[in-house]
Formats: structure tokens, sequence, C-alpha cells
């Protein structure tokens, strides 16, 4: 996948779960079942695990320093995708940071400019990334550990898409 294409597949992820989410009545925008997140909360959810990603792109000597280089070939965007699989099935949980507050439906359209913002700003750290430093620079990962940006990204596609279908699962109970 190039970089272009797995940029827009970010960004369009995002955006998909970020319209359903707004397209639901406000009874469903609010709706839980289980102890499950409601939709307003799987928008908090994924709106804040960009922020340090946002935080951390801004220098690359930061991320240079601080995590360095990761040492092996890129996992294709299946692989990263099926070792995420794989860690949330043996227990990978959002670290506490992570976990949403209650979102009242006043803060709806919030979430969404600031997830729409973040989701701009992120696009344009990227473009300023070669293809060499998307390999080899390393960000941690809660509980798959050291990833390069790249497939930092494949995951980061990914992550709207998993938290749309929970939203959908959820609101079928």
């Amino acid at each position: 996948m190039t970089t272009k294409q797995l940029m827009d597949s970010f960004y369009q992820n995002h955006k998909d779960l970020s319209e359903y989410i707004n397209s639901l009545p406000d009874e469903k925008f609010l709706h839980t079942a289980n102890g499950k997140w409601t939709p307003g909360q799987q928008l908090a959810h994924v709106y804040l695990t960009l922020v340090p990603i946002s935080q951390a792109l801004g220098s690359k000597e930061y991320i240079q320093n601080k995590f360095g280089n990761i040492g092996r070939p890129t996992m294709s965007y299946n692989e990263v995708i099926e070792t995420y699989k794989k860690g949330l099935a043996t227990g990978g949980k959002a670290p506490e940071q992570f976990l949403p507050q209650n979102v009242p439906l006043s803060q709806r359209e919030e979430f969404t400019d600031k997830l729409l913002t973040i989701l701009g700003t992120i696009q344009q750290q990227v473009a300023t990334y070669s293809e060499e430093e998307l390999d080899t620079l390393v960000l941690p990962h809660p509980f798959l550990g050291k990833l390069s940006i790249r497939e930092f990204f494949c995951l980061m596609s990914y992550h709207p898409t998993h938290h749309l279908e929970q939203t959908k699962k959820n609101l079928e109970m």
C-alpha cells in the first residue's frame, strides 16, 4: 500500500466512523448495553488515540531519540491487523488515558470537529516524512510494542473500522 493510499484510507475510515455516529438519532448516540461504550464514547476514544500520535509526529528528532528505529522489515497491512486482532484476543485493552468519559449530546459536534481537525493535522505531518522514515522510525503501541510509523498508520487506518463495527454490534443489542 502506498503512503498516499494508506493516508487516504486513514482519513476516510475515520470520516466514515464520524459520519455514521453523527447520523444516529440522539437516543442511539447515547445507547449503551452490557457496559459497552456508547457511540459517542467510541468517537471520543478514537479521537483520544490520535492526540499522542499527532504530538509525536511533530518532531522527527523526538521520535528518533525517544523510540529509535525498528530494526526489522516492515510488516504488511494485513500482518499488522492480524497482530492487532491477536493482541485483542489475548486481552489487549486500551490504557486508561484512552478510555473515554461519558459523551453527552452537547459534545457530539465538539468531538467531531476535534477529530476532523486532528486528522488534517496528522495528514500534514505525515507528508513531511520520507518513505524511509515511515519504514524505520518507531512509535510505541500500548500492547503491540514498537511499530514503524507506516505500521502504526496501517493500524490506525483499521482502528476506526474496528470501532464502527463495535458500534453497530452494540446498537443491535
